[in-house]
């Protein structure tokens, strides 16, 4: 994936509450668009690799896509060290994943996977697509994880998110200079530790979507025809797993399936007590 290279297209989320409760949404029909900046998404999701967004949270983007929502998607790297497929393959596989979901764009920000720091580089790097996409809300990979790159990842983004808003931190977009923007609200998906969710999102109605947008890395799941070495990924037990984990967050919120995420915040508002559920 080309650096700064928008792939896809289409919408999609909000209406954030506290604890586990649900999300109303509406259709819209999609948009192409190629190579265009698109201003004050109300989603900006990102992920340390390619299929970190999918695995965690692909039914709350197309959940929030369906309802009209404006959602694009920021890969930090291109996952390189992967130990099946490779960087154009999953490249591939990224934009496939992009149009199932059917997001605004996706885009790389070509860090070294493994091996990227967190520096005032990086950092900037993720201030730039703040300001110019300038979301309500951002979900990234979790601050506690098994994985290393997404520990990195959380804290490069949940950083960048506070210093986009200083208007002191010079940054530029194809040569114009950037105003400061701070998003709303941060959020963490979960991943592979069973961390305790904030709040819980119903997606019954959009799993098999997720499955799908997962299953569009072919080269990183279960496909017995593969002659690559098998990894924890790649086994059919993962992907049960997956459907699995949802099935246990839905029945919390007595939904069939659900995904989780943590805030920073432990106290939020709503708009009536009506909107939460338990």
């Amino acid at each position: 994936m080309k650096y700064r290279s928008h792939l896809y297209a289409v919408s999609g989320y909000h209406n954030c509450l506290p604890f586990f409760f649900s999300f109303n949404f509406l259709l819209l029909s999609p948009l192409f668009r190629y190579n265009f900046p698109i201003m004050e998404l109300d989603i900006l999701a990102f992920g340390a690799h390619p299929d970190d967004i999918e695995l965690a949270c692909a039914g709350t983007i197309v959940k929030a896509v369906k309802a009209g929502k404006k959602v694009g998607l920021v890969d930090l790297t291109e996952g390189q060290l992967g130990t099946r497929g490779n960087a154009s393959i999953r490249l591939k596989e990224a934009e496939d994943a992009a149009k199932i979901m059917g997001v605004e764009f996706r885009e790389s920000l070509g860090m070294m996977d493994g091996y990227f720091k967190d520096d005032d580089h990086n950092r900037l790097k993720i201030i730039e697509s703040l300001r110019e996409y300038r979301p309500r809300i951002v979900l990234c990979n979790p601050p506690y994880e098994r994985h290393p790159d997404h520990e990195r990842a959380s804290k490069l983004v949940t950083d960048a998110c506070f210093y986009a808003g200083l208007k002191n931190i010079e940054s530029k977009w194809k040569g114009k200079r950037q105003e400061p923007f701070r998003p709303a609200s941060i959020f963490f998906y979960l991943q592979h530790f069973n961390l305790e969710p904030s709040f819980l999102v119903d997606i019954t109605e959009e799993m098999e979507q997720k499955m799908e947008a997962i299953q569009a890395f072919r080269s990183q799941f279960y496909n017995p025809d593969s002659k690559e070495p098998q990894t924890v990924l790649s086994t059919p037990q993962f992907l049960t797993h997956i459907r699995e984990r949802c099935s246990n967050y839905g029945y919390l919120i007595g939904a069939k399936y659900a995904e989780g995420f943590m805030t920073q915040k432990k106290v939020f508002g709503v708009n009536s007590i009506f909107d939460i559920r338990t």
